[in-house]
């Protein structure tokens, strides 16, 4: 089946979301993006227009409705004849013109678009998108499959080599098409970073095999701050092992988890994501609002996230990155030493990554805890340690060593205390309430996070 032409670009200037990242980072910028979607054209481009009239440099998000996530086109157009509220964009029933005619005049060379969706069927996402003119999404075989539904890997990974090859068809002289992995997220939390950065780099490099020359690499903050420094070494060291050739950046997602409840709680958290980024080497940050915890957030909301965020990451980076041990590679790098071991062993399965996925799911040696999913072998548990960190209870049958002596079963009390673990700590250690930026010795402690 042939891909979709891709329709002209509304500015005339060339689709390239990779290359966009790649001037932020030779101008000294990060870009910061909001996970914004409205099902009403005119509030989708209005959220866009107020996301490129930040002062910063950013990029836009137009993040799909569950219905069409799931495929459930039926249900979708009943709950539009219905004026039922949606939780995003209706890409697919909306049509490539009036998706042409929402981002006309904002889409291009300076302020480029994402497409967010969740769906281990993409195929239709995909041809809608590029026939509107906008070729940069995420996803991925095992990410957009393992958390959301029962959907099996096996199919997925049909479908997202498919979705694969069509994007990678458009590429032409005004197009370069850009996918990112959801590798580095999977189930959000509780995840210990090793996985999350094996899976990730796999994932872009299914890309890669099916087509794709500009990826992005994913990872999100979990609730160690050097421990995340060690995690986004371990992903750019092994991004240059096996994606040589292929333009790439890495972008940081703030924490997927268990929101703070208070004001100064959840700005303190997305400071970390800020440093985070700075200090970690991301070229791209995904920003997460102070009203997580209560609401769906408002075009404002975003708004106010991502100037706080931008004039965050330049306060950061006047303290510099950090030396070794957070960026150390090699033996003084657990997190590297463990998805070096994930990667290797997925890749010794079969000579196509896709294949590969599916033997090390099945045999365990790619293993998500508390993932239900029915191809997910579910032997693997994590724990938070005594210092804070991430680590296996339980490895499975993942090739790790040393093994870790089994511990007591996570009882359901505990699973819950784990997963409030760094909104309640946010919320205790921010005294005061008035979410004012803080100023460079306020946001001193935050570079003696422990690692």
């Amino acid at each position: 089946m042939s891909a979709t032409a891709p329709a002209p670009s509304p500015t005339g200037s060339r689709h390239d979301f990779g290359a966009r990242v790649a001037r932020a980072r030779a101008a000294g910028e990060i870009v910061v993006q909001p996970r914004m979607g409205f099902a009403d054209p005119a509030a989708m481009r209005a959220g866009l227009a107020a996301v490129a009239a930040v002062p910063a440099a950013t990029t836009g998000t137009i993040t799909l409705d569950s219905y069409t996530r799931t495929g459930d086109y039926a249900a979708l157009r009943e709950a539009l004849a219905a004026g039922a509220p949606l939780n995003g964009y209706p890409l697919v029933t909306a049509g490539p013109r009036t998706t042409r005619e929402m981002i006309a005049g904002l889409s291009g060379a300076a302020f480029q678009i994402q497409v967010r969706h969740g769906c281990a069927a993409p195929m239709d996402i995909v041809r809608s998108m590029t026939a509107a003119g906008l070729f940069a999404t995420e996803g991925g075989p095992l990410s957009y499959c393992l958390p959301y539904g029962r959907l099996p890997v096996r199919d997925s990974v049909e479908n997202w080599r498919h979705a694969c090859e069509a994007l990678a068809a458009t590429r032409d002289g005004h197009v370069e098409p850009h996918l990112e992995t959801f590798g580095g997220c999977l189930l959000g939390q509780l995840c210990p970073p090793s996985l999350l950065v094996a899976v990730s780099v796999l994932e872009a490099m299914f890309f890669a095999e099916h087509g794709l020359r500009s990826v992005s690499l994913s990872y999100a903050q979990q609730i160690h701050h050097g421990q995340d420094l060690q995690a986004l070494a371990a992903l750019r060291t092994l991004a240059d092992e096996h994606l040589d050739g292929v333009d790439r950046h890495v972008v940081l997602y703030g924490y997927m988890g268990r929101y703070p409840t208070t004001a100064a709680g959840a700005r303190r958290l997305g400071t970390r994501a800020a440093l985070l980024a700075v200090r970690g080497g991301a070229d791209r940050l995904i920003v997460k609002t102070s009203v997580e915890a209560h609401r769906i957030p408002a075009v404002a909301d975003n708004v106010r996230a991502l100037r706080q965020a931008a004039r965050d990451v330049r306060l950061a980076q006047g303290f510099g990155r950090p030396s070794a041990p957070e960026t150390a590679s090699g033996e003084s790098n657990p997190v590297l030493q463990e998805a070096r071991a994930l990667v290797d062993a997925t890749l010794g399965l079969a000579p196509d990554v896709g294949t590969a996925l599916l033997l090390a799911l099945r045999r365990g040696l790619l293993d998500v805890p508390f993932c239900l999913h029915p191809d997910n072998r579910g032997r693997a548990r994590s724990r938070i340690d005594e210092t804070g960190r991430l680590v296996w209870s339980d490895v499975g049958a993942m090739p790790l060593r040393p093994r870790r002596a089994r511990g007591p079963e996570l009882s359901s009390a505990g699973l819950l205390r784990a997963l409030s673990h760094l909104a309640d700590q946010c919320d205790r250690a921010d005294p005061g309430a008035d979410g004012a930026t803080p100023s460079a010795p306020a946001l001193e402690p935050l570079f003696c996070l422990p690692s």
